[in-house]
């Protein structure tokens, strides 16, 4: 179980992110359409996982505009922002903020995303949700770099992410 904290008070998540170097865990998430997608859909490509709370709040969607700026200049490599909105809302979000470089993806059919990857706040007032985090596959599908951000309200290290990336 990992702490984080909400405006500086703790939560706590369902377990820890996976160890690097370990095989990424496969998921079953639904796209904007409706349709599901699963890691093989992403076979021999590098895979930004960005996961976070909801897209209705102001950091959340942030993260969602930066990495789609971003997005536009990495090769090979998928961005996809994995929340439990429903996806009509982030298709919503998406489409008012001309969001087209990422790809948002729900768990909120089954919440098995969050469970498998650890991050399910289990307490306080976001309980059942995802924490913010942040991991990154390579071509294999193999975990490079993983950030559980220890403050809900607070941005990933971009940085970070970009450089294990070059």
């Amino acid at each position: 179980m990992a702490s984080i904290t909400l405006k500086g008070n703790t939560i706590n998540t369902i377990g820890n992110l996976p160890d690097l170097n370990s095989q990424a865990p496969d998921f079953d998430l639904v796209k904007n359409d409706l349709s599901h997608t699963s890691l093989a859909d992403f076979k021999g490509k590098r895979v930004i996982l960005n996961i976070f709370p909801s897209i209705d709040t102001g950091i959340c969607a942030a993260s969602v505009r930066t990495f789609n700026k971003e997005a536009a200049g990495l090769a090979n490599t998928e961005i996809l922002c994995i929340s439990r909105d429903l996806p009509f809302a982030q298709a919503r979000f998406c489409g008012a903020e001309g969001i087209g470089s990422v790809i948002t993806v729900s768990d909120f059919a089954t919440g098995s995303f969050g469970e498998n990857y650890g991050l399910t706040i289990i307490d306080g007032p976001m309980a059942h949700l995802h924490s913010r985090a942040i991991v990154v596959l390579d071509e294999n599908h193999k975990i490079i770099y993983t950030e559980q951000v220890p403050e809900i309200v607070q941005d990933p290290d971009f940085e970070k992410v970009l450089d294990v990336l070059k």
